[in-house]
């Protein structure tokens, strides 16, 4: 018989921002494994359930018992199995044994290679009593915990303690034992606002039995109830959210039966950058601040309860008054930075270790100030602001505000800076240099900003790679897989007009003249850098053939590198394009296999008509072809190249390269080669070939 499966496990509060996380692979993983024992039909859904004090799923369309099937074992090769009287050879022999079958029970079966024995044994289904509880605990096993815990005298581990267990089949209980708790078909609701245990007399009445308990069971349909009562209390104020998608998951995973009301506090703590009091408002009490339609904070914000009450008095004066000793402490760090000065910390940031190979956080900003005054030279920007933003980039973290917060970074050195009279071009750039912190970050905007983040970039990377900590596999510790991906987004997206391998150059002998002992780093990283960039344009939408072509000449100036994709791209649909990257591998592989010189092509030691009128057309287009090129026009460039396909098919059709006579050979390997450099003049055009 099929029917739905119910599985609860019901704990102490789970860690909430890992519960999404822990529901979604706990059912994955039982859902799985039920399938893979043939226990699940083709259209079995699986919906899981997650609370601060559950995780649980159903199942539907599961069978009580397996059904009947073959079980085949696969043996030795037929040419090995016996010898050459037919009789079973030793290894054979050893597979009967084991499958418990005898020669002549044995089939054959062919993998389209060759012929092997194989042993088929019926095996009758099992119910699924036999196996559901031991899924269950094995599922429990595979969740991605950092930490476990015991609880009582058990010897039972598991994130939290556990204190329920429900397996249901349909309206049946199926018996089974995990972590220590026998399988029942009883719950209990909100932990305040119901009583007495909950029975659930089947799945489908699981979800609304734990309603009617006060307990949105579903983890999205409880979001969806938080996200729409914020928005409904915000839009009573006539404000809006500040944007918090990972604090709208954690509170989710917070509360049981959500209400939302609004708190204040003293507008005089307005005077505190408003980045500060937010943080400490989402960062330490999971409240939601609200802003005005320009975007400043209120004195107003919303807080989550697990609790819904006639009168919420007494939860928003509770959580009102818990909330001003943080704003407290956030103003008092604020007024204790702007007293004592924010350049004159300059000299304190020497005493501060960076790296022990890289020496301190003042080496590190005396080199950003130098790479910062090149880069902006290069941009024709104010190169004397540049210097001095990368120098005073690193101040803030000396601050008490960013001992607190580590997230405001930047963003109090700018506010720091302005206090004390300085360039908001300079305070901006100071701000701005971590950007792009993340995935579809903003970039800095302007020119002393760019040099600024470049710098601070280019240094990480050129530093850790040249001392030998580059990634390693899913480690990362030094975050240099982000700021590769930032400084590729930089030059490409601003788009900035400089070379990557003599921004890196650059980077490297600022260290090297504070006698910082680096290793060979220019090749490592370029090409590590290159393979953050294929990532990205894949990523982009952009096809793997035309990124592969454009990336396979390994470009520095990263800038031009969509106008490459798009050319080839468009290269790619012209009717010449397949022939000629055909062609284009071919000659690689022509002129890869000689080791002799490759002269320029001389008109006199031409013979052949085919090879005369590939010459001539050669002769014609490498103008044109370095024109396009050097006035960035790509496409064009390509479509010059097309031209040649005529003289490229008549030359291999009617000319043999690799003849005896040596400055033939040779004459006609130059011509090829500067065919070569036409045709690879924008990409590599032969990995367009098929």
């Amino acid at each position: 018989m099929n029917d739905t499966v119910l599985i609860e496990l019901r704990t102490e509060e789970l860690p909430p921002k890992s519960l999404k996380l822990l529901s979604e692979a706990f059912a994955d993983t039982v859902f799985s494994a039920l399938a893979a024992q043939q226990f699940t039909a083709d259209d079995s859904v699986c919906t899981p359930y997650a609370t601060p004090r559950r995780l649980a799923m159903t199942i539907t369309h599961v069978a009580a018992r397996q059904p009947d099937r073959v079980l085949e074992r696969k043996g030795p090769a037929v040419a090995s199995g016996v010898d050459g009287e037919g009789r079973p050879t030793r290894a054979l022999e050893g597979f009967m044994r084991a499958a418990g079958v005898t020669f002549d029970q044995l089939h054959k079966t062919s993998d389209g290679k060759a012929e092997y024995f194989v042993a088929r044994q019926a095996k009758a289904g099992e119910p699924l009593a036999a196996h559901l509880a031991e899924i269950v605990a094995q599922a429990l096993k595979k969740l991605p915990i950092p930490k476990v815990m015991r609880w009582g005298d058990s010897e039972h581990q598991f994130v939290r303690p556990v204190h329920g267990l429900i397996l249901l089949h349909g309206t049946s209980i199926v018996p089974g034992e995990v972590l220590g708790l026998a399988s029942g078909r009883s719950t209990l609701g909100h932990r305040f606002l119901a009583s007495g245990d909950i029975v659930v007399d089947n799945p489908a009445a699981y979800a609304p039995s734990l309603l009617a308990g006060k307990v949105i069971a579903s983890f999205a349909d409880r979001r969806a109830a938080i996200a729409e009562q914020l928005a409904a209390a915000a839009g009573k104020l006539g404000a809006r959210i500040n944007p918090a998608d990972g604090l709208l998951d954690e509170v989710t995973a917070l509360v049981e039966w959500p209400a939302v009301y609004v708190g204040g506090f003293e507008a005089e703590y307005l005077d505190v950058p408003q980045e500060c009091l937010i943080l400490t408002m989402q960062q330490n009490q999971k409240y939601f601040p609200l802003l005005d339609a320009a975007g400043k904070l209120l004195n107003k914000f919303l807080i989550v309860s697990n609790m819904q009450v006639d009168d919420p008095a007494s939860i928003i004066q509770g959580n009102e008054r818990v909330v001003r000793p943080r704003l407290a402490d956030a103003r008092f760090f604020y007024d204790q930075d702007r007293k004592n000065g924010f350049a004159t910390r300059v000299v304190r940031l020497g005493s501060v270790v960076y790296h022990n190979k890289l020496g301190s956080l003042g080496d590190r900003a005396q080199r950003l100030g130098r790479v910062a005054r090149s880069i902006a030279e290069k941009l024709h920007a104010d190169a004397n602001l540049a210097e001095r933003a990368a120098l005073f980039s690193k101040i803030d973290l000396l601050t008490d505000m960013v001992g607190e917060f580590p997230e405001l970074q930047g963003i109090m050195g700018r506010y720091y800076l302005l206090h004390e009279g300085g360039l908001p071009v300079v305070a901006d750039a100071i701000e701005q240099h971590y950007r792009p912190r993340f995935a579809g970050d903003a970039l800095p905007a302007g020119n002393i900003a760019c040099a600024a983040a470049l710098a601070d970039k280019l240094d990480a990377l050129v530093g850790f790679f040249g001392i030998g900590q580059p990634p390693t596999g899913d480690k990362d510790p030094f975050g240099l897989r982000r700021a590769a991906l930032g400084v590729l987004r930089i030059l490409m997206e601003t788009p900035l007009p400089l070379d990557l391998a003599e921004l890196i150059d650059e980077a490297k002998s600022t260290l090297i003249k504070q006698g910082v002992q680096l290793e060979a780093v220019d090749e490592p990283l370029l090409t590590f850098m290159l393979d953050r960039l294929r990532g990205m344009l894949r990523d982009a939408g952009h096809s793997v053939d035309v990124v592969e072509a454009v990336l396979a000449q390994r470009p520095t100036r990263i800038d031009l590198v969509p106008a490459r994709l798009a050319a080839v791209s468009e290269f790619q649909a012209l009717p010449e394009a397949l022939a000629l990257a055909a062609a284009n591998k071919r000659i690689g592989n022509i002129l890869r296999k000689t080791e002799e010189a490759f002269p320029e092509p001389d008109i006199a030691l031409l013979e052949e008509d085919a090879e005369k009128a590939l010459f001539q057309r050669v002769l014609l287009i490498a103008p044109l072809v370095r024109s396009h090129v050097a006035n960035e026009d790509y496409a064009d460039a390509l479509k010059v190249v097309a031209s040649v396909r005529p003289e490229v098919d008549r030359f291999f059709d009617e000319v043999m390269v690799n003849v005896h006579e040596p400055l033939l050979r040779r004459n006609r390997l130059g011509l090829l080669k500067a065919l070569f450099d036409q045709l690879n003049a924008v990409a590599d055009i032969a990995k367009l070939a098929v």
